[in-house]
């Protein structure tokens, strides 16, 4: 236990917002096990990954060895849970250890999940398992290494005591998550609705000295806030929309004010592409569809606003003024964001007002072939360096796309010849340097590898079902690798059988 002491904990939420939270203690588990630590992570919160291994570590991440300098609380929050509001949800089964500095200097929340009940369970049991634990791992270090904001596991450890879900008895597990914050809009909702204005402000006056201290004391450091939220949002979903990211279960308790994408529950990558898809089995009427993610960001940011007119302003017409700017402004940020992505993604560097149409037909295409979206956009950059073939035989009908690739590849010799020459022309791109280049820089932005489905539910099974956690290994080193060539990676860019991605759905883990 050597290293723990190392850590340098300043819980200014325990410290400062009294009333945010109730102390509590983690739950013993009977024997702890380490399933899985992050190494890199570990290296940067000045942790010796080496000293975690064997009983240490799985003392540690089990929560029966509290570090020192840790002050575990379960943090109060409300939420609207698929539109209806919740007044009081709040840590049900985590806690906050603390928080602490990293050796960039970096604030860092280190958190619990699974680690039993607190005072906000509301009649559940506080526990988790291991395979969604896990399905937490994989999929917030595979949004990490495409150089998405999210929150991350540190550690899993096995609790050694079983947990009754809907499948039966399971194994049980806690996870240690890391994250720059866990203020949720949530967290906002929960004393807006009990009308304590005054733990409002201080929790605004926080979150800003926390996320956006260039805004403290300005004199519209509120409005300044909701803005800054808003963009950090617009990027974020717009990073989600360009690798096929479905979040499941975008309530306005998990969208967190630092713009990290936080809890790994139902979510999932799109295959075959279409707009409206959903794999949570709990999203019935299609609430968090893939195309609805951008108009649900819109809402939540709508609802953290209204816990925040009382700061805007004495004038009820000009806060709501100063509040509804920002929402409208939303849809515009979040445009230019993803059409940015979008334009890298097609290759492209200079701005052009054919380019949204451009991407948008593409996918148009893809959608009525049913074809796999990872693929598709990893195989536009074998175009670019001279090959279709790859492209096209993704298609049912090989030439279906080629309207659209001499529509791209006028598209992209103008762009080239505008680079080289300072005028546009109208010829047709080869696949010289230029085109070189040009699929370089794709497959830099376009991943071949994501955690596919299919994949994912694999390890997942192996690791609850058998206690084999080398497929869960496997899988982690691919998708901590997503733009590699290398040909050991080749099964897992392949995307799942039809079949198999036509009945796909995932689970909370609740």
């Amino acid at each position: 236990m050597d290293p723990i002491p190392a850590l340098r904990f300043d819980n200014t939420y325990a410290r400062e917002l009294e009333g945010f939270s109730v102390p509590w203690k983690p739950a013993l588990a009977p024997e702890p096990a380490l399933l899985f630590l992050n190494r890199p992570l570990a290296l940067e919160l000045g942790l010796d990954p080496a000293a975690l291994d064997g009983a240490a570590g799985a003392a540690l991440f089990a929560g029966n060895a509290v570090p020192e300098g840790a002050e575990p609380v379960a943090q109060a929050y409300a939420g609207h849970q698929f539109g209806g509001f919740s007044p009081q949800l709040g840590d049900g089964r985590a806690l906050l250890l603390g928080e602490v500095l990293d050796v960039q200097g970096r604030r860092r929340d280190i958190a619990f999940k699974g680690s039993g009940r607190t005072p906000f369970s509301r009649g559940g049991d506080g526990r988790a398992a291991v395979g969604p634990m896990l399905r937490e791992v994989l999929i917030g270090e595979a949004m990490h290494a495409l150089g998405i904001p999210t929150t991350r596991a540190l550690a899993v450890a096995a609790t050694g005591e079983p947990v009754l879900r809907e499948a039966g008895m399971l194994p049980g597990a806690v996870l240690t998550r890391v994250a720059a914050s866990h203020i949720r809009v949530g967290t906002f909702q929960f004393f807006a609705a009990r009308g304590d204005e005054a733990r409002v402000r201080m929790l605004a006056d926080y979150t800003l000295a926390r996320h956006d201290p260039g805004l403290v004391g300005t004199p519209d450091r509120h409005a300044g806030l909701l803005r800054a939220v808003a963009r950090r949002q617009a990027r974020l979903i717009a990073q989600w929309m360009n690798v096929g990211f479905i979040h499941g279960v975008m309530n306005t308790d998990n969208m967190t004010l630092s713009g990290e994408t936080i809890d790994y529950g139902p979510c999932a990558f799109v295959e075959a592409y279409d707009p409206g898809a959903v794999f949570s089995s709990i999203d019935s009427g299609g609430r968090y569809a893939l195309s609805n993610q951008p108009l649900i960001a819109r809402w939540n940011l709508a609802r953290l606003a209204e816990t925040l007119l009382p700061l805007l302003g004495d004038a009820a017409e000009a806060a709501i003024a100063q509040a509804t700017e920002v929402i409208d402004a939303f849809p515009g940020w979040y445009a230019a964001e993803l059409l940015a992505g979008r334009r890298a993604k097609l290759g492209l560097l200079r701005p052009d007002p054919t380019d949204e149409a451009l991407a948008a037909d593409f996918l148009a295409l893809l959608h009525a072939g049913n074809v796999d979206f990872t693929s598709a956009w990893r195989r536009l950059g074998e175009a670019a360096a001279g090959d279709d073939a790859p492209l096209r035989a993704l298609f049912p009908e090989p030439q279906a796309p080629g309207v659209w690739l001499a529509r791209w590849r006028t598209r992209c010799a103008e762009e080239d010849e505008a680079g080289a020459t300072g005028a546009a022309g109208a010829g047709a791109a080869t696949a010289g340097p230029q085109g070189a280049a040009r699929a370089a820089r794709m497959n830099a932005v376009n991943p071949r590898v994501i955690p596919r489905n299919h994949r994912v539910e694999d390890a997942l099974e192996a690791a609850s079902d058998d206690g084999r956690l080398e497929p869960f290994e496997r899988l982690l080193d691919a998708v901590r690798r997503p733009y590699d060539d290398a040909p050991g990676l080749a099964p897992y860019a392949e995307p799942a059988p039809a079949a198999v991605t036509a009945g796909y759905r995932t689970y909370c883990g609740t």
